[in-house]
């Protein structure tokens, strides 16, 4: 569900049955919640690729895939990269999705 009260809007780039992808929501969800920076400016957004021909063919081989504004994280699983994709100053002053 999109909060439109946040000022910030992740995209979640997931697909039905992608444990992948449930490990990657589990890490961003433990990163903001530790970022009370973020935390509460946060909506999440998550788009099942399977749902348009075009984003499936964009993000088959690379979901989960976070993305802020333009800015794009392929298998947002690893560890460290979400945090190190939330820690980029571009996602409080430009990473926003209009």
């Amino acid at each position: 569900m999109l909060d439109t009260s946040s000022d910030l809007i992740l995209t979640l780039y997931t697909r039905p049955g992608c444990h992948l992808c449930d490990d990657a929501r589990a890490q961003l969800e433990r990163e903001l919640a530790g970022r009370p920076d973020l935390r509460d400016r946060v909506s999440i957004v998550e788009v099942d690729i399977d749902s348009d021909d075009r984003l499936l063919a964009r993000y088959a081989e690379t979901i989960p895939v976070l993305a802020a504004g333009d800015r794009e994280l392929p298998l947002a699983m690893r560890p460290g990269a979400v945090a190190a994709f939330l820690a980029d100053g571009t996602l409080t002053d430009g990473g926003r999705d209009a």
